[in-house]
């Protein structure tokens, strides 16, 4: 009877021992997905990284004043290339872009530099140097890079400066800022530099 007793007692607590251990398998399931969900997070993070080779069609659009500003351009990626007197080589004219010409169009009537200029398209070229830039809007919008560039038909140019970016802007990235009422700015970001052109409005 003790031996039969002591069967029936190892049993039982080989019984509740499964049992509890599969009651904390099941109970520990919704605890791990958390973590899973963690590191599916960051691979589609990774996933959604630019691994884009080619130049990217892009657009940026905003208002100064009353003045609709619309840039239309190709934006380029660093890829881990030396942009800055490489890629992109200082004291020469260059697109701003890439594939075409970069192209700036003005609603209304803008004042940039004291300088009146019209409603319409026009190009919008550069020259980057170290400690200073020109930048330039051009009346051919419609050519191949600076491979056409005439500065006969140069509708302004305007010396910036340069800053430094606090950090890395992988594409080459337009924004039109709106700052005042009547006044705002075309900023222009790629790498560690940025530059902005100064654009004021009568309205």
């Amino acid at each position: 009877m003790k031996k039969n007793f002591s069967v029936f007692a190892v049993i039982a607590s080989s019984a509740f021992f499964m049992g509890a251990c599969t009651s904390n398998s099941q109970e520990s399931k919704p605890e791990q997905s958390a973590p899973v969900g963690q590191e599916i997070s960051a691979t589609n993070q990774v996933a959604q990284q630019d691994t884009i080779k080619k130049s990217i069609p892009s657009q940026a659009e905003g208002t100064i004043g009353q003045t609709n500003v619309k840039i239309s351009y190709h934006s380029p990626g660093v890829k881990g290339r030396v942009v800055w007197g490489g890629l992109v080589p200082y004291d020469q004219v260059w697109v701003t872009g890439a594939h075409k010409a970069t192209a700036v169009e003005f609603s209304k009537a803008v004042i940039i530099d004291g300088t009146e200029v019209p409603a319409g398209k026009y190009a919008l070229f550069t020259i980057p140097g170290r400690a200073e830039w020109t930048i330039i809007l051009n009346k051919d919008y419609e050519q191949h890079l600076a491979d056409e560039y005439d500065q006969k038909k140069d509708i302004l140019r305007v010396k910036v400066k340069p800053e430094t970016l606090g950090q890395h802007q992988e594409r080459l990235k337009y924004e039109v800022v709106g700052s005042a009422e009547t006044e705002g700015a075309i900023s222009i970001s790629w790498e560690k530099v940025q530059v902005s052109l100064p654009v004021g409005t009568n309205s």
